[in-house]
């Protein structure tokens, strides 16, 4: 039931048991639950009905999910131990972090009942084989294939909870407040008390006073300065042009109140960005970027065309060290051909997966098969970060008018292609290469292989014409943020819960203020948003361990 403020026109005060902040999926469980607790719930969100739902309305919707029926099927023999071990080596957490480590510990015990079943009682589900992306460089990632991918996107399964959420039957408790942006907090004898902020269509003012206050107001990766500001200490400067391929609404104004009222805040550092991003050809918002899945059989060029090394890059083992080489140069480049690209080249997000979002299963089945040619030139067609030429000269000379440069010369990038060519050209016996030793392993792995080309050479008419595409730094998701305890409680400078405040989701860092430490195992997001906001509502509808609550609160 969308009021959007309504109320809020006729008495400039009003009262709920829950303040929920931000439309996004943590926000939306959260709401969800608390309903089926009984209380009163005012959800805000900035954006008008088209933003609700936040950055999962738009993303692709893959899970890290641990010893999961669909796993089994697969022969897949995964443990909430060995995903534990997985998780803290890829992390690499301080002694400090107390709170990170708990919740990841909660998360790999939890993830089955709050997660996979939680969905599937509501009809969602997942296509029937898990992926196996961030298998780690040389340590540090996932030792079996836990990426479970949402049949439908993660846009199927936001619009079914959203339906649920509008069709509550204690929707009359619900007071969905669009366009209202929260700037303030109040406390009153140490607790939090009150919120207040502005209507934007009529730039009107309102305050709303609750018990509890839940904010699943998302990261700060939405706001490339503080991006900027908190940049990690361990990577090179940030390039000039970063693209934002968040949620517009992801500013960080909320974690600077937290801090005001004395919350800890920690580990903004920890972003979980991406290395092959291309300017959006719709935009929708300032530097609006898509992030793309590199293709593995590309070469990846620095902005001169000489290849990225002395370790190839590759994706599909440790995307943090995939962003930190490429923070080095302005922008990168993929060299291939249009075989490589029908059969690797892919976009992450519900809008360049339509087969999977309208879940359609010939679809799916014929770009499997025949590649998604419609991607590769809609994206030649569209986007002039694209380029394509039927020789490597006629390729150069289109690189570098693009960049209004003359940066790539000739003889540099026929060397490079020609080097690597030859090593593919000798036969797999001699394949002393880094990269292709990458692209053999891949297709050792079923799920890898069938979007894995089969050695394919770059400079080959037969597999013509050859494409360039310029890359960028894409910004994602925020790994830290407001430090919470198993309840979803933020705390204090001090580690003690402040009272009647809340954090979900990625404002949380998705648990304890950065559970994911240096590295996502990607998939982590999503489910952590669910089961942040599940232990919150059964905190506050119960007052107990979040943990003895759930199946109360989950029936």
């Amino acid at each position: 039931m969308s009021i959007q403020g309504q109320a809020l026109n006729r008495e400039a005060q009003l009262r709920a048991d829950v303040a929920v902040i931000g439309g996004g999926l943590a926000g939306i469980v959260t709401s969800l639950q608390l309903l089926d607790a009984g209380l009163r719930v005012a959800l805000f969100d900035r954006g008008g009905p088209e933003w609700l739902g936040g950055l999962a309305r738009r993303a692709f919707g893959g899970m890290w999910l641990v010893d999961t029926p669909l796993q089994r099927r697969q022969g897949i023999r995964d443990s909430q131990e060995i995903a534990l071990a997985d998780w803290l080596s890829a992390a690499e957490l301080g002694e400090a972090d107390e709170w990170p480590r708990r919740w990841a510990q909660y998360y790999v015990e939890r993830s089955v009942p709050d997660v996979y079943a939680w969905l599937a009682q509501r009809k969602i589900g997942f296509l029937p084989a898990a992926q196996w992306p961030e298998k780690g460089l040389y340590q540090g990632g996932n030792s079996l294939p836990r990426y479970h991918v949402l049949w439908g996107t993660a846009r199927y399964m936001t619009e079914t909870l959203l339906q649920a959420l509008y069709q509550h039957p204690q929707r009359a408790r619900l007071l969905l407040c669009l366009e209202h942006s929260v700037d303030h907090f109040e406390q009153r004898d140490g607790r939090i008390s009150s919120l207040s902020g502005r209507r934007l269509v009529e730039d009107q003012t309102f305050r709303v006073e609750a018990e509890h206050f839940v904010l699943a107001c998302g990261g700060i990766t939405g706001n490339l300065a503080a991006v900027r500001e908190n940049w990690p200490r361990d990577w090179p400067s940030p390039p000039k042009r970063l693209l934002n391929g968040s949620h517009p609404h992801n500013d960080g104004s909320l974690h600077r109140q937290v801090r005001r009222l004395g919350g800890r805040v920690t580990h903004l550092d920890k972003h979980w960005n991406y290395a092959a991003g291309v300017p959006h050809p719709k935009p929708e918002f300032a530097e609006h970027g898509l992030s793309l899945i590199p293709c593995r059989s590309a070469l990846w060029m620095d902005d001169a065309g000489r290849r990225i090394g002395p370790q190839p890059l590759v994706t599909g083992y440790d995307t943090r060290f995939l962003c930190q080489q490429v923070a080095r140069y302005p922008w990168t480049w993929q060299i291939l051909n249009r075989r490589i690209a029908l059969k690797e080249l892919a976009i992450s997000g519900a809008e360049h997966n339509p087969s999977i979002r309208d879940r359609s299963v010939l679809g799916l089945a014929g770009e499997l098969l025949f590649g998604n040619r419609w991607l590769v030139d809609g994206m030649l067609r569209d986007c002039a970060d694209f380029v394509a030429a039927d020789s490597l000269p006629e390729l150069v000379g289109r690189m570098n008018t693009l960049t209004g440069s003359d940066a790539v010369k000739l003889e540099t990038l026929q060397r490079e292609v020609r080097s690597y060519d030859a090593v593919i050209a000798r036969g797999r016996a001699y394949h002393n290469d880094d990269q292709l030793r990458r692209l053999a392993q891949l297709r050792g792995w079923s799920g890898d292989r069938i979007r894995t080309c089969n050695f394919q050479r770059i400079d080959d008419r037969r597999a013509g014409p050859l494409i360039a595409i310029r890359l960028h730094l894409i910004t994602r998701k925020t790994l830290g943020g407001m430090q919470t305890d198993l309840s979803s409680q933020v705390l204090d400078r001090h580690g003690l819960p402040i009272p009647g405040l809340y954090a979900v989701g990625e404002a949380a860092g998705f648990g304890g203020g950065g559970a994911s430490g240096l590295r996502s195992l990607e998939g982590h997001c999503l489910p952590a948003c669910i089961m942040t906001a599940q232990a919150a509502a059964a905190a506050i509808a119960h007052g107990t361990n979040p943990v003895a609550a759930a199946a109360t609160v989950s029936s």
